[in-house]
């Protein structure tokens, strides 16, 4: 079981505070590490000091991840707060919908900037981060989706920018891999998360016929991300490198 020891291991993860993020955040955190959440409102004071409460090593920092100025500024405070870095998962994510002939430029430019330009970004700062240790080691995580596979409907900035987040993450692994540092992506299948609350309506047909796809008969939850997040942070997979990992309850399979 040391192989999925991370306590004490320092993190951050970049929207901690609802979520896929909350959920791993709290699951590093159930796990023994320290972990910075970063988030867009003054609720991450209140997130990460709930969790505190609770007995957690846990600190949050009101950063928007859309500019480039505060996500380098919130990176830099991190790891002063933890005193070094170990793992870095970039959660964060907005969403747009509108017929891609209608889809407005300017909501294409957030969605890209958020959910692509940020975790690039944060990325390499986590890599040199890594670089500077006396025998360089890190992890990084980073959020697809399904999209990273399918086009799905109303949402074309979306689906580039998770497609574009597992490429850059197997570009950075093909560099990093072979200095100690590895790099790979959850993608989650359709989740009961607020991002998702235009889908999960019973009264859309597609709440229907996406759940009737699942072979496991029911939406994902921040939970069921625990686990995978814990290894990807762990020992063991130190040799899992590049890799895009569905977290959906069977959705690809069927």
């Amino acid at each position: 079981m040391d192989l999925f020891d991370i306590k004490g291991w320092k993190a951050i993860v970049t929207g901690g505070t609802r979520g896929l993020g909350h959920g791993v955040a709290e699951g590093l955190l159930e796990a023994g590490a320290k972990v910075v959440i970063f988030g867009t409102s003054a609720k991450v004071e209140k997130v990460a000091a709930d969790f505190r409460e609770r007995g957690f090593d846990c600190q949050g920092l009101m950063v928007n991840v859309a500019s480039h100025e505060e996500r380098v500024a919130g990176f830099n405070k991190a790891v002063e707060l933890l005193g070094g870095l170990d793992i870095i998962v970039n959660a964060a994510g907005i969403q747009r919908r509108h017929p891609c002939e209608e889809f407005p430029l300017e909501d294409w430019n957030d969605v890209i900037e958020v959910n692509m330009t940020a975790p690039f970004e944060l990325s390499q700062l986590a890599a040199r981060e890594y670089l500077k240790k006396e025998t360089p080691y890190g992890k990084i995580i980073n959020f697809a989706s399904m999209l990273t596979f399918f086009g799905g409907f109303t949402v074309p900035a979306y689906a580039a920018s998770k497609g574009g987040v597992a490429q850059f993450s197997k570009g950075m692994t093909n560099e990093l891999a072979g200095k100690g540092i590895n790099i790979n992506c959850i993608a989650p299948g359709y989740m009961d998360t607020e991002m998702n609350t235009a889908l999960t309506d019973p009264n859309n047909p597609r709440y229907k016929e996406i759940t009737d796809r699942i072979p496991a008969h029911r939406w994902g939850t921040p939970n069921d991300v625990k686990g995978l997040a814990i290894f990807l942070s762990s020992h063991a997979s130190d040799y899992i490198n590049g890799a895009v990992i569905p977290c959906d309850g069977g959705y690809l399979v069927k």
